[in-house]
């Protein structure tokens, strides 16, 4: 018969270890880019915006062309963000890929 209060501490022990990788996962920043470095977003773990760095030849490119760079340079930033994210849980977990926004109920 399996021993529930074992069961239980080994899953506030994976609730902490979560917590932690959580905590980690907010201090990483991550770039992205577009263009051929035309436009470069820096984005934190968090997905806030950290900086827009456009470049003095992408400035002369034409407003919707400007746009359409800094909405790739944004996407490749979340792609390469949700790949560490990734990574960092994959340590935590062994490999086993649980949603990087799970909350264990237990207290």
């Amino acid at each position: 018969m399996p021993d529930f209060s074992e069961m239980i501490k080994k899953a506030k022990e994976m609730q902490e270890k979560m917590k932690e990788a959580q905590d980690n996962i907010k201090n990483i920043q991550v770039e992205g880019s577009s263009g051929g470095n035309l436009v470069k977003i820096i984005m934190s773990g968090d997905y806030e915006i950290k900086s827009i760095i456009v470049s003095e030849e992408a400035k002369k490119e034409k407003t919707d062309i400007l746009l359409d760079l800094i909405i790739a340079a944004y996407n490749n930033a979340k792609e390469n963000l949700k790949r560490k994210s990734n990574e960092e849980l994959s340590k935590i977990t062994g490999g086993i890929n649980f949603p990087s926004d799970l909350n264990f109920p237990l207290k």
